[in-house]
């Protein structure tokens, strides 16, 4: 119901597509019959159309890997038809209407659509209006920028050898993202989000004080009172500047858990 965009140039499955739209005008509606050497992979963009059009992921069920990869895995598209030009190619004719052209500055490039260079330039603006978000108390949004730069920053990590010096640059930028989402995260009460990011953080630098204290703070929240305290007093002996909010935090921790304690034997009273 809504119209699919391309970006040309960026190798889009049936590439033949990117041909026939480059050679009509805006409005223009426009008939195009292509020779099956061009509509090899019509079958599996066809499938994920088809979902999208029946409100599904077209993802789904799909392994990490191409779709020709996922298609000899489970040797069918989940359409007869489609199963059947993938069993014979066709020729097929294509009927286009071209609703819009824009120039490549004109639209918001998607994460995977940027080379390495946009990426790199789009981290601080993200990181930035992330931060502009929460001092507005809009969490749930600049949780999306933060997250989205520390994707951007991921993205370009994958091409680099772990633990080598452009690998380390960039995990210097995606940390104190990481944080940050968490805290949005804390404040929108998504405290096992915060488990999650902060248990990974953790894993490859075990000496970050922050990180112990967003976790602490998330596992206090879901009443895992030994692990909060863990977390409390690794930050103190971590961060000696952290002592006092340590101290503020594990004194509303035992306040919480000896309410909890007394609220919890008055329920049980009630049972027996």
């Amino acid at each position: 119901g809504i119209p699919m965009e391309i970006i040309v140039g960026k190798m889009f499955k049936l590439e033949i597509w990117e041909t026939l739209l480059s050679s009509m005008r805006a409005g223009e509606v426009a008939e195009f019959w292509c020779d099956a050497i061009h509509t090899g992979m019509y079958a599996l963009v066809s499938r994920g159309m088809r979902r999208i059009a029946e409100g599904r992921d077209p993802l789904e069920g799909q392994k990490h890997r191409c779709g020709m990869g996922n298609m000899f895995d489970y040797h069918s598209t989940g359409y007869d038809d489609l199963d059947e030009l993938q069993r014979t190619p066709q020729p097929l004719i294509f009927i286009m209407e071209l609703f819009r052209v824009e120039e490549p500055s004109a639209y918001k490039r998607d994460t995977w659509a940027m080379s390495k260079e946009e990426k790199l330039a789009a981290v601080p603006v993200l990181h930035s209006e992330g931060n502009r978000l929460v001092l507005c108390k809009e969490f749930g949004q600049a949780a999306a920028k933060y997250q989205e730069a520390v994707i951007c920053l991921r993205n370009l990590q994958a091409k680099e050898k772990p633990w080598e010096d452009g690998w380390l640059k960039l995990e210097s930028l995606v940390t104190p993202l990481v944080l940050n989402y968490c805290q949005c995260q804390l404040e929108l009460g998504e405290y096992y989000e915060v488990l999650e990011h902060t248990t990974e953080l953790l894993q490859k630098h075990n000496e970050n004080a922050k990180a112990y204290f967003k976790r602490a703070k998330a596992h206090a929240a879901v009443w895992n009172e030994r692990e909060a305290r863990e977390d409390f007093q690794r930050v103190a002996h971590l961060d000696p500047s952290m002592a006092a909010a340590v101290k503020k935090e594990l004194k509303q921790l035992g306040e919480r858990m000896r309410k909890k304690h007394v609220e919890d034997r008055k329920r049980y009273q009630g049972l027996f």
